[in-house]
């Protein structure tokens, strides 16, 4: 699979590198976090993150003054299992070398269905700050290190990813989709996610790198 830079031309429909923060005491504070050598673990909120002065800036600037929440996903990972999306913009910060796999929410199918040949692969360096849109599949990033884990500090509006509170009757079709908060995912019948009720819609290969 073509894996090309996240600064190329290429990534403009699925997100933008963003420039002028300042990310030393983030960087510091993410290399004594977690990192499995196989698994991938997420946290949708971490104390000592959001105590950095950066969490401030993200919420005025990056948000526009929205309540966020800054946590990460590390570890070790080279499949694709499943797409997810948001209804806004999240924030990764890579403090390794990682891969985004992303597709465009536009090319879900009438069904939920989505082929997965549709995904493309960009390499996000190490220090690299970067904007998925709302309007942009992903998922868990792929390991692009010699010792294969990764790190990213993951940003979004407070509550995404949290367990979905007790909710009225559903009105719109792609309810189904959604798993957690401001959650909505797509399987593939690979990944085993069919086991947590995720919906298995992912055609095509899972994509590994």
């Amino acid at each position: 699979m073509l894996i090309r830079n996240v600064t190329s031309r290429a990534f403009k429909p699925y997100g933008r590198v963003i420039k002028g923060y300042y990310l030393k005491a983030l960087a510091e504070a993410m290399e004594k976090t977690e990192c499995p050598k196989d698994s991938v673990i997420y946290y949708p909120s971490i104390k000592e993150l959001e105590e950095l002065k950066i969490f401030k800036q993200f919420s005025e600037e990056a948000y526009g003054g929205m309540p966020i929440q800054i946590g990460f996903c590390n570890g070790h990972n080279h499949l694709l299992n499943a797409v997810e999306y948001h209804m806004d913009s999240e924030l990764n910060y890579a403090c390794t070398d990682l891969i985004l796999l992303v597709g465009k929410r536009q090319d879900i199918g009438k069904d939920f269905t989505y082929d997965t040949s549709k995904m493309q692969a960009f390499l996000v360096k190490k220090g690299t700050l970067v904007e998925v849109y709302a309007t942009t599949l992903h998922y868990a990033p792929i390991s692009a290190t010699e010792d294969g884990t990764f790190r990213c500090t993951v940003v979004l509006p407070r509550g995404t990813n949290e367990p979905l509170p007790k909710r009225g009757k559903a009105h719109t079709k792609d309810d189904k989709l959604l798993t957690h908060v401001n959650k909505w995912l797509i399987a593939h019948p690979e990944s085993g996610l069919d086991k947590d009720g995720a919906f298995i819609g992912l055609k095509g290969e899972n994509i590994r790198i």
